[in-house]
């Protein structure tokens, strides 16, 4: 009934996604604004430096984040978090009412807003969106995924939308204000369809795209009635930045020269040693910004020996220097990890530093204990003749390999041994945690609200790579989400938090730091409460040097 609602207004037409088909070098460009070239500069344009290309850039079907570097200021969303006070303030949605039993969410919509398209903003606009973001065929790889127990949505009037819940979901705020669920035009969509839409992407953001060269580059150019933004979006930017090209530098050792030389303005995920490095020059500004999430760490399998037993876990744990890592791999320049969460998530509990100090000796004695010995002069413990050797699926991001490396040679000094596998992508990397024969794999995830760990502790969770099932932790993953109250909530996370690591479910390393800097031409640079977005309407250009 929903769809068929929808297709009466002629919104919504959807087809599979094929990024393939978009590769080439031909330019496809937004209807409204289509720029003369390329190469002729508006009178204020930045180049901003991307790290990584993702398979896609859709972000009602892609999961990356590095789309949501450009793309955050494309859409807008029904709300958004306060980057300062992490509260939820208006964006598309004036206000909004939850109802008692937290199942029907009402959403009172802003009136006046258009589409880089010219088409008008409504409550039909936003059920399109949700119709497009729910359907089987989109595939969506997020989205999808942060409504939750979303069931269904009711349309009360032009400018009055109700969402309701088959259960409690109090993560669903924290969601709606995500790139992830963005509000697109619906004429676009429907124009365009999967196959074809990612390269003419319309929203109602300070930014609209202009021309997208897959594996090239993107160019948005700022939207000049822009005028709904939320409230930590800078109204009386003075010099506010006309263009913004975003180009590719995949290779981490090519970014900082090319801030250096000027052929980009801002980059992000710099290396820990050329980001000290660049950060003494008098014309470039340094901006670490920390990431809320869950850490750089490894997954323990819980169901391959040896890692199947705690005690193991545990010495392995003990036996790593992780402050040595921090220090050598990223330079001071990241926190170390305690837990499965960072400290500057919501709900985070200080208190699970005090698990496993390193300690050489007591990890030692532990295995010792469960009968491990180099009884054949190896440097290698050995039980019953089987050596003490484990597998570590590394992906190539995150500075994981470097990481890896460290574990393998602290963990040789100890007596364990470590095979590393390097996966290329997230596929590899999959791929590799559905064979079974691994017994850590490294891996992080971003996100304001602790809820992204139902995505990997629930037993039955589509990353759960321990393949672990605790009915405890279960209980209190579902029991978390469905309860808004504060105090509940801390309680609940601060549980989980120790449960994970009293069964030492996973080695923590660091806490994300992305490493952006800047050239002094720019300024304004922050990001959202996501840590990975940066405001561009806060930026504000001061000139050629």
């Amino acid at each position: 009934m929903l769809r068929n609602f929808l297709r009466a207004f002629a919104l919504l037409s959807c087809s599979s996604v094929i990024f393939g088909l978009c590769m080439g070098s031909i330019v496809l460009s937004n209807l409204l604004t289509r720029p003369a070239t390329a190469a002729q500069p508006a009178a204020s344009r930045i180049v901003y430096g991307l790290t990584l290309l993702p398979s896609g850039f859709d972000p009602h079907i892609n999961a990356s984040a590095e789309l949501g570097i450009p793309l955050r200021s494309v859409y807008d969303t029904l709300v958004y978090r306060d980057p300062t006070t992490q509260d939820f303030v208006a964006g598309l949605a004036e206000r909004w009412e939850i109802s008692p039993d937290g199942l029907v969410y009402t959403f009172y919509l802003r009136r006046g807003v258009r589409f880089h398209d010219g088409e008008p903003f409504n409550a039909l606009a936003v059920a399109a969106n949700l119709e497009r973001i729910t359907a089987p065929e989109t595939r969506s790889q997020k989205a999808a995924f942060l409504l939750g127990s979303f069931e269904r949505y009711i349309v009360l009037d032009e400018y009055t939308i109700q969402l309701v819940l088959k259960s409690p979901f109090a993560p669903l705020l924290d969601s709606l204000s995500q790139v992830y669920l963005g509000i697109a035009s619906p004429k676009a969509l429907q124009e365009y369809g999967n196959d074809l839409y990612q390269l003419h992407q319309v929203g109602t953001g300070p930014y609209q795209m202009v021309e997208f060269i897959p594996g090239d580059y993107i160019l948005l150019r700022r939207n000049p009635i822009y005028r709904w933004g939320p409230p930590f979006y800078r109204t009386d930017n003075p010099a506010p930045v006309e263009e913004i090209e975003f180009r590719f530098f995949t290779d981490p050792a090519t970014r900082a020269p090319a801030l250096e030389s000027g052929a980009v303005d801002i980059i992000g995920e710099l290396p820990p040693l050329d980001a000290l490095a660049v950060a003494r020059r008098d014309d470039i500004v340094l901006v670490p910004q920390p990431i809320p999430g869950m850490p750089l760490q490894f997954f323990f399998n819980t169901a391959k020996a040896p890692t199947d037993r705690l005690e193991v876990r545990r010495a392995v744990i003990t036996a790593t220097n992780r402050v040595a890592i921090i220090d050598s791999v990223f330079q001071q320049l990241s926190p170390v990890a305690y837990g499965p969460l960072t400290a500057v998530t919501p709900f985070y509990e200080p208190q699970i530093k005090q698990y496993y100090p390193h300690n050489r000796e007591v990890a030692r004695q532990t295995l010792t204990e469960l009968g491990y010995r180099d009884n054949d002069s190896d440097g290698v413990l050995d039980l019953n003749g089987a050596p003490l050797s484990l597998i570590l699926i590394v992906p190539t991001w995150g500075y994981a390999p470097q990481v890896a490396q460290r574990l393998q040679s602290q963990w040789r000094d100890q007596g364990i041994q470590a095979e590393l596998r390097q996966v290329p992508n997230l596929a590899g990397l999959l791929a590799a945690v559905q064979s079974g024969d691994y017994h850590l794999v490294a891996f992080n995830d971003f996100g304001a609200d602790p809820s992204l760990l139902n995505n990997f502790y629930l037993s039955e969770a589509r990353n759960n790579f321990m393949r672990v099932s605790n009915a405890n932790l279960d209980q209190w993953l579902r029991q978390a989400v469905q309860t808004d109250d504060t105090a509940q909530r801390q309680n609940f996370y601060t549980g989980i938090q120790g449960l994970i690591m009293d069964q030492a479910l996973i080695l923590p390393i660091r806490d994300y730091v992305n490493l952006n800097a800047h050239n002094k031409r720019v300024s304004g640079l922050a990001f959202d409460a996501y840590g990975w977005f940066p405001l561009l309407a806060n930026l504000s250009f001061e000139g050629t040097p």
